[in-house]
């Protein structure tokens, strides 16, 4: 019986998984250009549950909705519905556009997510790096969403994960110095490039210049690497403003780890930005 050990303890693991219904390639625009399209993954016979919506990291110029890793299994076994999306990227479109993608990507979710056993009133937006970034900007700054129908009040939490951008200009200004005293050449195509030369579109397209009372900013938890100086002090500017606004906002610095690996062992049960992560939601669904 020894020899078949293992292959029962991993029957037994598996059949504890919730089955999950998988939709891919969802157009979520009329008509759907390249890369406008989600995946939904949701428990079998799901109705009225909670959901994640998903946006992958890439530096705005690569990446795809299909790197989700555990995340889906995880939050499914968890009763939730998962949506990861994809949406244009640089340099075949501008910034703005990539906003606009991700938030239309969201109003469909909030139209139709009822169809895959979601609750439209309950969403949480997450993303990691490049996704960190994206999504707290369309959960501080409302124009996006409003133009989509969706209001601020059906978000029941923010969580980006170890983003470098919630304020543009502090990191193109901390990046440049950085160069330029070591005597290194600036980067050709770096964040001051990406978001579009000016000081204004760099503001812009900052969570923190965003940042106000009465705007029903859902609450936020702010997932970094503790060891990253640049994305440890932009996880800590974006606390900070959402703090000083009188906003719900928890910072948790993560460990032994690093940029990649936050990310791809979000959902571990030994993970401790994963406990972070289920407390938060936890608490922001008792609300």
């Amino acid at each position: 019986m020894r020899h078949f050990t293992p292959l029962l303890i991993v029957l037994a693991l598996l059949s504890e998984l919730q089955a999950q219904n998988i939709k891919r390639d969802i157009p979520y625009a009329e008509p759907a250009l390249e890369r406008q399209v989600l995946d939904v993954y949701s428990p079998t016979d799901a109705k009225n549950l909670p959901v994640v919506f998903w946006i992958h990291g890439g530096g705005w110029q690569t990446g795809d909705k299909s790197s989700v890793q555990l995340k889906p299994q995880v939050f499914v076994d968890k009763g939730f519905v998962f949506v990861a999306t994809n949406y244009r990227l640089l340099p075949n479109v501008e910034m703005g556009t990539i906003n606009r993608d991700v938030a239309k990507s969201l109003g469909w979710v909030h139209k139709h997510i009822t169809e895959y056993g979601g609750d439209p009133k309950r969403i949480f937006v997450m993303g990691h790096s490049a996704g960190a970034q994206l999504a707290a900007l369309i959960c501080t700054d409302d124009r996006y969403l409003k133009a989509e129908g969706v209001p601020f009040s059906v978000l029941k939490g923010c969580v980006p994960v170890d983003g470098d951008t919630y304020d543009v200009p502090a990191i193109i200004e901390t990046a440049e110095t950085r160069r330029r005293v070591h005597g290194q050449p600036q980067a050709k195509v770096g964040h001051r490039e990406k978001f579009g030369i000016t000081p204004e579109k760099h503001r812009d397209f900052s969570a923190v210049t965003h940042v106000a009372k009465g705007k029903n900013i859902p609450p936020f938890l702010i997932l970094h690497v503790a060891d990253h100086p640049d994305n440890a002090a932009q996880a800590q500017r974006l606390g900070a403003v959402l703090k000083e606004a009188g906003l719900p906002v928890t910072v948790f610095g993560a460990k032994e780890t690093n940029h990649t690996r936050i990310n791809a062992e979000l959902g571990r049960p030994d993970d401790p930005s994963t406990k972070a992560l289920f407390d938060f939601v936890g608490d922001a669904l008792k609300k």
